[in-house]
């Protein structure tokens, strides 16, 4: 986060990533980010108007529990293990089991992570927190309903009155980018990791993304729980100089379907012994829907930024709409749409399970509606949820779109929830399927499905 190397690029098996010298990250919360060139607050596009990242007015969960704890409204307890982690994941609502493991060198604190003491990494729908065990600092990113990701790092010594220090384009040299989206958000590789925790570049990595299947997520990371004869690069090591140069011929199967990874390394030090399976699938799933919709947030308020200037050289009414315009609001919509309903999910090939109640716990959080059925209610047997509806669509950051933006996705996810989309593109989901999401958005998403037309809310 505080340091960078000037990045270059190399190619590896069909998959490219930028390659720093030092790997000198930004708050690297979520393995496997990479350097990249220098940026300048001038050349980014969400520096300018409407958007204004590095304005200090910010609307995420951490800036309002700083201006708790600068206020004496809230305080946060130290303890000597773990710091100020367990007050920090209290007071922000973040569940401890919601802890993955992550040890790839992929973290400003690289010198502290390793196979045997690897980085934890804990999450809620709007917050992401990173500790590393006798790290100097908490690595925090929270989701503005506005900006997109804001990072932070809150001191790991005991102070009288601890706060939290935001972190721009520090941070932006990673986090901003083709790999999440050209905004600031968040990135999850899978990489090839050595027993140093070293990545092994010869080998490649993945990006990870709705597509991905089982077989190419979670390298560098632990993984707890089972998941049949699917494999996963979760646990894997590479030992030889044969399987760096040729990573196809790595038997993945000895590494997997683990409940116990205390053979792996010592999980005392940390607040839960698992780096649950479920809780990295939502990981994934959250990190790239999350990056959607600060892109369709930004680029629709340019959009109509645009518009209104175009209108006004012209000598129009600044409200008349452009097709530019519209072909703008369309060209980021529809990837959103496609990730909220998960239309590229891989299906699954045997049952998931996890192994510290990350999944039950999660089930039990949003609205449900009459009939007791929930967007977080998971399948995982055929895939990740029983409703393939992103959870995402209740919170701020989506409620937060621009109104051309939300009007775009809500009349599109009718078109599709009801049929009348015969594109093709949303064959993952059975006409059951698509009755129970409207009927679930009906009566959870009240403000959202009365932009759906009239006959949809009874109105003649």
């Amino acid at each position: 986060m505080f340091r960078h190397t000037q990045g270059n690029w190399l190619w590896g098996r069909g998959r490219d990533f930028p390659w720093g010298g030092g790997l000198g990250t930004t708050i690297c919360l979520l393995a496997s980010v990479w350097v990249s060139p220098p940026i300048c607050a001038s050349d980014t596009p969400y520096e300018q108007e409407p958007i204004s990242y590095s304005d200090p007015v910010l609307d995420d969960p951490v800036s309002k529990l700083d201006a708790q704890l600068a206020a004496g409204t809230t305080e946060l307890q130290y303890e000597p293990a773990h710091g100020y982690l367990r007050s920090v994941l209290r007071a922000l609502g973040i569940s401890e089991a919601s802890q993955t493991l992550v040890f790839s060198k992929t973290s400003f604190q690289r010198d502290r992570i390793s196979p045997e003491t690897p980085r934890a990494i804990y999450f809620n729908d709007d917050v992401y927190i990173g500790w590393v065990q006798g790290g100097d600092v908490l690595e925090v990113s929270a989701v503005d309903s506005q900006k997109g990701a804001i990072f932070y790092s809150l001191s790991q010594t005991r102070e009288a009155i601890p706060r939290f220090q935001r972190h721009t384009h520090e941070c932006l040299q990673c986090h901003d980018g083709s790999l999440s989206q050209g905004v600031p958000g968040h990135i999850m590789r899978s990489v090839y990791t050595d027993p140093r925790g070293q990545p092994v570049l010869t080998a490649g990595t993945f990006l990870t993304n709705p597509q991905s299947p089982l077989r190419e997520r979670f390298g560098g990371w632990y993984v707890s729980g089972t998941h049949g004869s699917q494999l996963t690069m979760g646990n894997l090591i590479v030992r030889d100089k044969e399987h760096r140069q040729h990573p196809e011929r790595i038997d993945l199967a000895p590494n997997g379907n683990r409940r116990d990874l205390t053979p792996f390394f010592d999980p005392q030090p940390y607040v839960v012994p698992h780096s649950d399976l479920i809780a990295l699938q939502v990981l994934a799933h959250q990190v790239f829907v999350h990056n959607l919709i600060t892109k369709a947030n930004h680029q629709t308020r340019f959009a109509v930024r645009d518009q209104v200037a175009i209108n006004k050289a012209l000598g129009r009414p600044e409200t008349e709409p452009l097709e530019s315009t519209r072909s703008r609001i369309r060209s980021v919509g529809e990837p959103l749409l496609r990730a909220l309903l998960f239309a590229d999910e891989p299906r699954l090939e045997a049952p998931l399970e996890g192994t510290c109640g990350f999944a039950a716990g999660f089930s039990t959080q949003g609205p449900s509606d009459s009939r007791g059925r929930s967007l977080r209610q998971f399948d995982l047997q055929r895939r990740l949820f029983r409703y393939p509806c992103s959870f995402l669509i209740d919170t701020p950051a989506f409620d937060a779109l621009p109104e051309p933006q939300l009007d775009y996705l809500a009349q599109r996810m009718w078109q599709v929830l009801t049929g009348a989309d015969t594109s093709g593109r949303f064959t993952n989901l059975s006409a059951e399927d698509r009755t129970a999401i409207r009927e679930i958005l009906q009566e959870t998403k009240p403000g959202f499905a009365r932009r759906w037309p009239a006959e949809a809310n009874g109105t003649p």
